[in-house]
């Protein structure tokens, strides 16, 4: 029986942490309302998240309702993930407190694409100056990587990341050894579909597809019927590769006429003469300000192929909302009609009704917040357990 009991208390404590990480903010009332427990259950669970460290209450609900207003349960701050995010140009390094929020992000930039022991050791160090700055008080919970390339599954080995010439390399367990603290890798634009779908643009919809373009190429991210689309070793959603045409240039697979190969920042870069060093709000500032003709053959020849890769993944996974990010988000902007015009003559039209396409709500955090989440999962779902032991680094992949 107390097996049982303990068995139902972690999972009623997973479940209410999960919901106030999710919504930012929720009255105890909803709680009760979300969960069926009943009131007295709510506030005993509330508090001994309390005791924790991982929620606070604040204020009352403004209600009409006769009684005594609910207070609102919010997340602490204190708990925070590492998230990290190799470039061939830069390693990001964000510090992210429960519901999302970015508190701090560091951006080093890198002459040349870092080998996994350079940006093992970038990353550590700006690990060590990061725990200098927090507060007594705060508990680093983990590190979350989200990678431009194959990550395993189950180990968070890097199996192959073209652009960064990483293969086979055990990026996690080579962090946690660096850092002492859990690591955890998975593919950058897979955890930037997750984010979306937790708290931003995507919120509440359980079929959409994210696309990220960036310097290390394009890649996708699928959520299916509420559940992220891994594949047996978590490598789908690789829609970078998707064939764009019969000839064309080779990606960074060695496939011709992909996504990938024909819808690159570079180009964009080398035809409105910015430096490769320029960052997406850049990029896009001077791409909006162009009256250059050869800017706009540049930008309408991308928005024609990245139109025929997403009218074939919208007849494939039949998603409710499309969401670009990075330059792809650049790119619509420039043009959006044009887009969604290609789009509508490559789809289904049954399923082409059914989409819609936007940028993602997060912005340019939505990689960082999406690597949180990977380090953040174990405290969702065993908060007492996590919070309660140090324990060993672990080592692993994007968690169910």
């Amino acid at each position: 029986m107390g097996n049982n009991l303990d068995t139902i208390r972690r999972h009623n404590l997973s479940a209410i942490l999960t919901l106030v990480h999710q919504a930012r903010s929720l009255p105890r009332t909803e709680l009760t309302r979300l969960t069926g427990l009943n009131r007295s259950t709510i506030a005993g669970l509330v508090g001994e998240l309390q005791d924790l460290g991982l929620v606070g209450e604040v204020g009352a609900e403004n209600t009409t309702q006769v009684g005594r207003p609910s207070s609102i349960v919010k997340p602490a701050s204190q708990p925070v993930a590492i998230a990290v995010n190799p470039e061939i140009d830069a390693i990001t390094v964000g510090v992210v407190s429960l519901g999302g929020v970015v508190q701090n992000k560091i951006r080093f930039a890198t002459d040349d694409a870092p080998t996994v022991r350079q940006a093992v050791n970038i990353t550590a160090a700006i690990v060590e100056g990061v725990r200098g700055g927090l507060q007594a008080s705060t508990r680093i919970v983990g590190i979350g990587v989200a990678v431009p390339g194959l990550v395993r599954l189950q180990d968070g080995l890097v199996r192959y990341a073209p652009h960064l010439g990483w293969r086979d390399e055990p990026l996690a367990e080579m962090l946690a050894a660096a850092t002492g603290l859990d690591t955890w890798a998975a593919n950058d634009a897979g955890l930037g579909a997750l984010a979306e779908r937790t708290f931003g643009a995507g919120k509440g919809i359980d079929d959409l597809i994210y696309l990220n373009g960036g310097a290390s190429g394009v890649g996708g991210g699928v959520i299916a019927g509420g559940v992220a689309l891994r594949g047996a070793s978590g490598y789908a959603g690789e829609l970078g590769h998707t064939r764009v045409r019969g000839d064309g240039l080779r990606d960074s697979a060695g496939a011709r006429g992909t996504l990938e190969s024909e819808v690159r920042r570079e180009n964009l870069l080398n035809v409105l003469a910015l430096p490769p060093s320029a960052d997406e709000q850049e990029l896009e500032r001077a791409l909006l300000a162009s009256d250059s003709p050869a800017v706009r053959a540049e930008a309408n020849r991308q928005l024609d192929f990245l139109g025929v890769a997403l009218g074939s993944a919208i007849n494939s996974f039949n998603p409710r909302l499309v969401v670009l990010g990075g330059f792809l988000g650049a790119l619509y902007e420039f043009d959006s009609h044009r887009l969604n015009t290609v789009i509508e003559g490559e789809a289904l039209p049954e399923a082409f009704a059914d989409v819609a396409v936007t940028r993602p709500a997060l912005n340019a955090d939505i990689l960082i917040v999406g690597a949180a989440e990977l380090a953040f999962a174990p405290l969702l779902s065993a908060p007492a357990e996590v919070m309660g032991t140090a324990g060993p680094s672990r080592t692993g992949g994007l968690r169910a």
